[in-house]
């Protein structure tokens, strides 16, 4: 049987071209839909993955702080030991003294490595509380982390399954659409193409809704809605340049 021969798209009638671009502009409208759905969720999973990586990195300063505290109350007990050893040396070489300004130069030295010991018990209780309260910060910070986590994995899991669910029904979509773009004349694609590109919902082609174009709504005159229903040429809107169709044609009213 011999196969039918390819009917070429300028040979169509301004009806059939109607129709078609209708059934293109929902097709991608469907496509449209699925990327936005699919399109909000990695945008939530980045954000999680921005606070994860945020929250790793304050935990591990955090922890740093903490030991550099723990080294600086370790190193403050070291000057305080060596502190009383010397208070102790000076206490044992008062009792050899000479004269009274040797006795004065290691009262001095006493009661400056004294001031010293006091100093560092200072500091000590200062990195304490300061550690204390890293270590509640770190709780805290801790917990935060194990939620967003888990908020991670919830998100990323549901992104795998829209994508699953999507990626089938989306390709179906551009290859019915891919067919159709070939049954419409090139120029008139092309229009569409662009009318679409400059819409802010992404429509090149709607209906009449209520004696009003579909896109921007404004009102139509009864001379162009009869040259609408009558599918004899292509009617734009004068207001948003979108394409025009009647209600019946879109399968809207009867």
């Amino acid at each position: 049987m011999a196969r039918e021969a390819k009917k070429d798209p300028n040979d169509y009638s301004v009806e059939e071209k109607l129709r078609a671009l209708y059934q293109l502009q929902t097709m991608l409208s469907e496509i449209d839909k699925i990327k936005t759905l699919r399109g909000e969720l990695p945008l939530e999973v980045q954000d999680l993955e921005d606070d994860v990586a945020g929250l790793r990195t304050r935990i591990d300063k955090i922890q740093y702080e903490i030991e550099d505290l723990r080294s600086t109350v370790a190193n403050k007990r070291i000057e305080i030991e060596a502190a009383r050893a010397s208070v102790e040396k000076y206490k044992a070489q008062q009792d050899n003294v000479r004269n009274n300004r040797e006795y004065d130069v290691l009262s001095k030295e006493i009661e400056f490595q004294s001031l010293e010991i006091e100093l560092c018990e200072k500091r000590i209780r200062e990195a304490q509380v300061a550690e204390r309260m890293r270590n509640e910060d770190l709780a805290r910070s801790m917990d935060v982390l194990d939620e967003r986590v888990q908020d991670l994995e919830a998100k990323k899991a549901e992104l795998e399954e829209i994508v699953m669910e999507t990626k089938q029904e989306e390709e179906k979509l551009r290859e019915k659409a891919k067919v159709l773009e070939t049954t419409i004349e090139p120029r008139l694609l092309q229009a569409f193409k662009r009318i679409r590109k400059n819409s802010r919902n992404g429509l090149g082609v709607v209906y009449v809704q209520r004696d009003a174009c579909g896109g921007c709504f404004n009102k139509i005159p009864p001379q162009k809605q009869l040259d609408i229903r009558s599918r004899k040429k292509i009617i734009v809107c004068e207001y948003c340049g979108r394409i025009m169709v009647d209600p019946e044609l879109a399968g809207v009213e009867k």
